[in-house]
């Protein structure tokens, strides 16, 4: 998101322009929004399908799990942001250290507006910023499966963070900018396989959440969607993902559909990472054709083209 060693000038930046808007914007107290019609019927087998999509196990369980170990979400990783650190919440079915006193509309709300259940708003180090573009049965099928997951007594550590981002009540402003609600990308008459990608990439699957540049405030910048950048630490690019020449243009469909598996030993352009070694864990678990329509998807997103 940032280059290192601007993260003092990042901060002070986002406090003054916050303190700004704060004169601006009357009210940005949270309030709960109502709740959703949600299919009468749940689906367990889709709901575990949306679990890996999403990449639930990949923050929420602990580091190196095992097959196993990736079921137990009681959180505890920590996230190294320019804005501080950032640790996951336990969420699972625990009622004392999870999640197991909140009902699906708390658990909707958390992922279509970073509400928490007192209404008070979640950092966007969560990524309801993707996650608000599910449909009402995935969650649904998600929340369900969820459920059946092993409670997990784990209380983790505070967020360590800096400025006036510590209130809450500042994360309302900065939505107010930069949380963006509807589809990213508009096709005319895209085929049902594009469309399926697109749910599945600017969705659940959160990949703009890395792969889309930001400014020093941490919103995307939208006109490069996929278009990569620097990772949070600002040691790290993140590549580009568009059919541009300095993206994956070159890549055939049969090569991006590759490059979401694990051990096929093929990514044409990109240094393998720690981070994405996961997601490939997660996506290897999807549907063949859903892996197909995030190809197709990214087949067809505008080119960006990265200064040299």
């Amino acid at each position: 998101m940032n280059q290192p060693g601007n993260i003092f000038k990042s901060t002070l930046l986002l406090t003054a322009v916050l303190l700004a808007l704060s004169a601006c914007v009357s009210d940005t107290t949270p309030q709960k929004p109502p709740d959703i019609n949600f299919p009468s019927i749940t689906n367990l087998a889709n709901g575990q399908q949306i679990f890996w999509a999403g990449g639930c196990s990949s923050c929420h369980a602990a580091p190196g799990s095992d097959k196993t170990g990736r079921m137990r979400l009681g959180g505890g990783l920590t996230l190294k942001t320019q804005f501080g650190l950032f640790t996951v919440p336990n969420i699972s079915p625990d009622k004392a250290t999870g999640i197991g006193t909140w009902d699906k509309s708390d658990f909707s709300n958390a992922l279509l507006n970073g509400l928490a259940p007192d209404g008070s708003h979640y950092y966007p180090s969560f990524p309801y910023t993707s996650y608000t573009r599910m449909n009402p049965k995935d969650v649904s099928d998600l929340w369900a499966f969820l459920k059946t997951l092993p409670a997990v007594a784990n209380k983790p550590g505070g967020h360590k963070i800096s400025g006036l981002i510590k209130s809450r009540k500042a994360m309302g402003l900065w939505n107010h900018l930069y949380f963006k609600r509807g589809k990213v990308i508009s096709f005319n008459n895209p085929s049902p396989e594009v469309a399926r990608g697109q749910y599945l990439v600017e969705g659940p699957g959160h990949c703009g959440e890395c792969h889309t540049p930001r400014n020093k405030v941490g919103g995307f910048n939208y006109k490069k969607w996929l278009g990569g950048g620097m990772d949070e630490n600002g040691d790290k690019t993140i590549p580009n993902i568009t059919p541009s020449e300095s993206g994956i243009g070159g890549w055939s469909t049969e090569e991006i559909i590759a490059s979401l598996k694990p051990a096929t030993g093929h990514a044409p352009s990109a240094t393998p990472t720690t981070t994405m070694a996961e997601v490939r864990q997660n996506l290897a678990m999807l549907k063949a054709s859903d892996r197909q329509a995030i190809a197709a998807y990214l087949k067809a997103v505008p080119a960006v083209e990265n200064e040299e």
